[in-house]
């Protein structure tokens, strides 16, 4: 009865936690979609944001391995196993030499790709661009470099407050790094134009920095003025950064080869894809990231005392989690994604535009449900400081979507007639039926690769810790796949009965349509889920209330 109630106080505290962290994600996507309303109106999907997202590749790439998901995957075990044997001392000069380590590390690098930025761009990166977008994306990959350095700090502070179970400043940070871009969006454009995106990031980036201060001060962090190469716990850090650094080197040059393939298929094509993978990113954060974040330090804890049954229990639930929000919501994506991004229609984001970031964005979607589990399935081997598995994980999955990218790119391998003229005719705003091929078959090519990536985790984390609770997923996914497709059912009936009795359009009708065709299908799938006995859906409510 005593290990009961642990684990039911443990999974309210989770689940109440994910939610401050859900909350606070979605202030940020808000935040991040009145950019992206300014954006598409002003640069649509041409040359000039084509050379933005380019230009943030690299500095993207050094955010990620030295100060990102490498460095807090491999710190936050080591400095949560530290707080919980009471060794706050030795903790804390960790995080000192660490903080200084990375930060000369991420300023070196930054310094070398500055004077290398032109050979990296033309190329790399992006060798099929003309010469205007080559130098616009030249000038803004240095801009870019200054907020690499701000984040190589940033990003530490965001571990440290975690591993003491503090997550609302951590999670207030990408909100202030959206409001920075914001910014740039709003009152730089008219100075520097497309430029002012990468100004607004690095203004983003100095308060992402400046929110979590307080954080630090409340617990007392300690920071002294050395590397301390000499620490045996900093080399720790190191070495289990290393694997971690290679998986996340992997996603990334996935993601250069397709800007590289991208770049070859005409203006815009770059801009399509990084706007179909924002838009997936918008569930997939609010899902799987931040149950992610919240569920690592559990793991690492449990991992510390050897619970067995612990994490077993802790990965199953934020599993089942995933799978009831994050299954529904790529349905919907699909079901309601034409005509929600038919609401960015406006000035140079045409309904050409709007057609192409539909078909890399269902294609991402196709991947959303495994992209949401692999932020928890991940981080259970690194909770067990196990980093190398994921690495290999990571190469086969890379290996998977790099030759489904060569030939998906090329090949059109849905042939719209098979599917009957009269269907799309029926369900023109579907955008159906989807010819997978050129950049959509890029964004499809990267749903095969993480499928293959997170179900060998899984397959390999079962026969480690001796089973993961397969029947309780196996269920899970089964209901909520059920409930999911009466949903979509219901949208599609509820929008044939709504371009029937309403065929007027404009953005007051889209609007009302989304919002009434949204409301159905959540409404069935609750009842749905209700008549299949969902515990999930209970479970979640209840562990949300106040205990008495």
């Amino acid at each position: 009865m005593a290990h009961g109630a642990q684990n039911q106080a443990r999974n309210r505290r989770i689940a109440r936690s994910t939610a401050t962290v859900m909350l606070a994600f979605a202030t940020a996507k808000l935040i991040s979609l009145a950019q992206t309303l300014i954006i598409a109106q002003v640069f649509g999907v041409g040359s000039e944001l084509d050379a933005y997202v380019a230009a943030n590749r690299i500095p993207e790439l050094i955010v990620i391995l030295i100060s990102g998901g490498a460095l807090t995957h491999a710190f936050i075990p080591i400095f949560s196993g530290m707080l919980a044997k009471g060794r706050q001392a030795e903790a804390w000069r960790l995080s000192s030499n660490l903080i200084n380590t990375i930060f000369t590390l991420a300023l070196l690098t930054s310094a070398a790709v500055f004077v290398l930025a032109p050979w990296l761009v033309r190329v790399l990166v992006a060798p099929g661009f003309d010469a205007p977008t080559s130098q616009n994306t030249i000038d803004m990959m240095r801009i870019l470099l200054l907020s690499t350095v701000i984040f190589s700090v940033s990003g530490i502070f965001s571990g440290i407050l975690n591993s003491h179970q503090h997550f609302l400043l951590p999670a207030l940070a990408p909100i202030m790094f959206d409001l920075g871009i914001l910014f740039g969006v709003l009152f730089l454009l008219p100075i520097f134009g497309v430029q002012a995106i990468a100004w607004g990031a690095v203004i983003g980036a100095a308060l992402h920095f400046g929110v979590q201060l307080p954080g630090l001060a409340r617990y007392k962090m300690r920071w002294r003025l050395e590397l301390g190469l000499g620490n045996r716990q900093l080399w720790r850090v190191v070495w289990l950064m290393l694997p971690r650094i290679g998986g996340l080197g992997v996603f990334s040059l996935n993601f250069l080869v397709m800007n590289n393939i991208a770049s070859r298929l005409g203006s815009g094509s770059v801009s399509a894809l990084d706007w179909g993978w924002r838009l997936m990113q918008i569930p997939q954060t609010l899902i799987g990231t931040a149950m992610g974040i919240v569920i690592f330090p559990t793991l690492a804890a449990l991992s510390e005392m050897n619970d067995l049954a612990g994490k077993r229990s802790a990965m199953s639930g934020a599993l089942r989690f995933i799978l009831v929000c994050s299954l529904p919501s790529s349905v919907a994506l699909i079901v309601l994604g034409r005509p929600l991004i038919s609401l960015l229609e406006r000035g140079a984001f045409d309904s050409s535009a709007s057609a192409l970031v539909y078909s890399t964005l269902s294609m991402f979607t196709l991947g959303l449900v495994v992209h949401a589990a692999l932020e928890v399935i991940a981080r259970s081997f690194y909770a067990d400081k196990d980093t190398l598995t994921p690495l290999f994980a990571a190469l086969a999955g890379a290996l998977v979507n790099f030759a489904a990218a060569l030939v998906l790119s090329e090949v059109e391998l849905v042939d719209a007639a098979r599917f009957g003229n009269a269907v799309a005719r029926s369900l023109p705003w579907l955008g159906l039926p989807i010819e997978i091929g050129n950049v959509s078959g890029l964004a499809l090519a990267n749903s095969l690769g993480v499928m293959v990536e997170a179900l060998a985790l899984l397959l390999v984390l079962r026969r480690r810790w001796h089973g993961a609770r397969e029947n309780e997923l196996a269920s899970t996914l089964m209901k909520t796949l059920v409930a999911s497709l009466i949903m979509a059912t219901v949208i599609v009936a509820a929008d044939a009965l709504w371009i029937i009795g309403l065929p007027g359009r404009g953005l007051i009708m889209t609007i009302a349509r989304l919002a009434c065709e949204s409301l159905l299908g959540l409404a069935a799938f609750a009842l749905a889920a209700y008549a299949l006995k969902m515990q999930e859906v209970s479970e979640l409510r209840s562990m949300l209330r106040r205990s008495p």
